[in-house]
């Protein structure tokens, strides 16, 4: 992983970022690609459950939840804040 990527588990709510990498095996690749999670594509974090897991992410014009197990198994990168504001990531 670059310096300018992380995993979708570590993005914080109301961050945006987009997908650049799925690190898994074909089968979840391709449970994930019918939730529209491919590479390209712009995510955003929403809410988390209270209890911390799983997150509510926005993927193309719905709401997807994510256990960090999985969301740890994709990478992204280009972090913005929703109002548009780049935030930095290292």
């Amino acid at each position: 992983m670059s310096k300018n990527t992380s995993r979708l588990s570590e993005l914080k709510i109301g961050e945006s970022a987009t997908i650049t990498d799925i690190c898994a095996d074909d089968k979840f690749k391709s449970r994930l690609a019918d939730l529209g999670i491919v590479n390209g594509t712009r995510v955003a974090a929403l809410h988390k459950s209270p209890s911390g897991d799983p997150t509510a992410y926005f993927i193309k014009g719905t709401v997807i939840a994510l256990r960090s197990i999985d969301a740890q198994k994709i990478v992204i990168s280009d972090f913005t804040l929703q109002s548009g504001d780049k935030n930095e990531k290292n």
